[in-house]
């Protein structure tokens, strides 16, 4: 990683600048600025516009991270797109004495394929912060930040005031910014970069108001009002009392949006709230027993997830599945969970920067996971916690990195989208 925007606009430039086409709603944030991308990619594609979404990281495939109409790209298209980024790379690095990262190669990718693919509306997710992330490039119909947690500490800032700077800096000076429900200390931060642009800022709790009237591990109805609208119950695939936050940054950010000049019905608002696809997050992957897959990796992630079995009604014992990065706080994730957790399974994931297994189940125990065993993969853990689940008459959950739910659903057959 290499914060900064200097080398990004000089590759840019070498392309043709295919950012600068892009209206997009630039979404930023520790956690949830995912799923308000796909939230949002969702309604706009329900409302008839051709509408792309950008993503990181992906699950299982690279292609995953390119949507556009809500399809994952191709791999021919992928390629060609590649190739011509490949060539602009070579040169900026031969001619600027620069070394061009994966993630402004990819970022550069995205721009050039939704040119190819003339899309102009694009959802687009912000990698590592804000200020200095590649994707910063754009000047967008809307700025979003979700809720803001520590992460990527040493990149950031060790404080959620620190951090909510960074992420303060993908406001653009006019252009109206969605701030999520978060710490005050945080949304004090965005308010004051807001009024520094001279930029609307919209409160989305305020903005926006949504009442669960149903919660279960496959979904949950809402109904939502604003100031403009008020839908007919929506039934939200995305179980988790902290998808409720996200909807409400989707709603405020696309109503902002169509102060823009986007006509969005409210039929297209319910038809893409109850479409959205954005897996791994919370998401029931099997049935008997229920084993839940979530990407969380952050004691943040690691509250909104014990939040959820609790919103969900979950009482049966909980088996853990779980992997993380070495740059991870895996103890304070653990130390959050445990309470809640009979029995643990520790595996590597599918990274170069996993913990071994057996360093998980050293944490885990240090964590106060007593009962917890080293498994050599994905699916040996999963084929142990099930069985222990069938038993105990419990349910599975699987967390601790987003790699590691893609594997997850991947061994469950649950993942949505092809991947031979």
């Amino acid at each position: 990683m290499k914060p900064g925007l200097e080398t990004i606009r000089m590759l840019l430039a070498r392309l043709g600048n295919p950012e600068r086409d892009i209206a997009a709603l630039h979404i930023a944030g520790t956690n949830g600025k995912g799923a308000v991308a796909a939230l949002c990619e969702s309604v706009l594609r329900a409302a008839g516009y051709p509408v792309a979404r950008y993503t990181s990281p992906h699950l299982v495939r690279l292609n995953e991270r390119f949507l556009i109409n809500g399809a994952p790209v191709g791999d021919d298209a992928l390629e060609s797109a590649a190739l011509e980024v490949g060539e602009a790379v070579r040169a900026v690095e031969a001619g600027g004495g620069v070394e061009v990262t994966f993630f402004e190669c990819l970022t550069a990718v995205a721009f050039v394929l939704f040119r190819a693919a003339g899309v102009k509306l694009v959802a687009l997710e912000a990698g590592l912060g804000g200020r200095l992330d590649a994707t910063n490039v754009v000047t967008p119909l809307v700025s979003v930040v979700t809720r803001i947690g520590l992460d990527h500490c040493d990149w950031l800032g060790d404080t959620v005031e620190k951090i909510a700077g960074e992420k303060a800096g993908i406001i653009k000076p006019g252009r109206p910014v969605v701030c999520a429900a978060m710490p005050d200390g945080a949304r004090a931060v965005i308010a004051q970069a807001a009024a520094q642009r001279q930029s609307l800022f919209v409160d989305a709790s305020e903005a926006v108001s949504v009442t669960v009237t149903r919660s279960g591990l496959e979904g949950q109805t809402l109904k939502i009002a604003t100031q403009n609208r008020v839908l007919r119950p929506v039934r939200l695939p995305l179980a988790g009392a902290f998808q409720v936050e996200n909807v409400c940054a989707a709603m405020a950010a696309l109503e902002a949006a169509e102060e823009c000049g986007l006509k969005i019905p409210d039929a297209a608002f319910v038809k893409g709230l109850e479409g959205v696809c954005w897996p791994g997050r919370f998401q029931l992957a099997a049935k008997a027993p229920p084993v839940i897959v979530d990407g969380a990796h952050n004691p943040e992630g690691a509250r909104a997830l014990r939040q959820a079995l609790k919103g969900c009604g979950v009482k049966a014992p909980v088996g853990l599945v779980a992997g993380f990065c070495g740059d991870k706080d895996a103890l304070s994730h653990l130390r959050v969970l445990a309470p809640v957790i009979k029995r643990a399974w520790g595996v590597a994931i599918p990274n170069p920067r996993s913990l071994t297994a057996d360093q998980t189940v050293g944490v885990m125990r240090m964590a106060g996971i007593d009962e917890a065993a080293a498994c050599g993969g994905v699916e040996e853990a999963l084929d142990a916690a099930r069985l222990w689940a069938r038993e105990a008459d419990g349910v599975v959950l699987v967390c601790g990195s987003l790699f590691l739910a893609g594997a997850a659903l991947v061994a469950l057959d649950a993942f949505p989208w092809a991947c031979d």
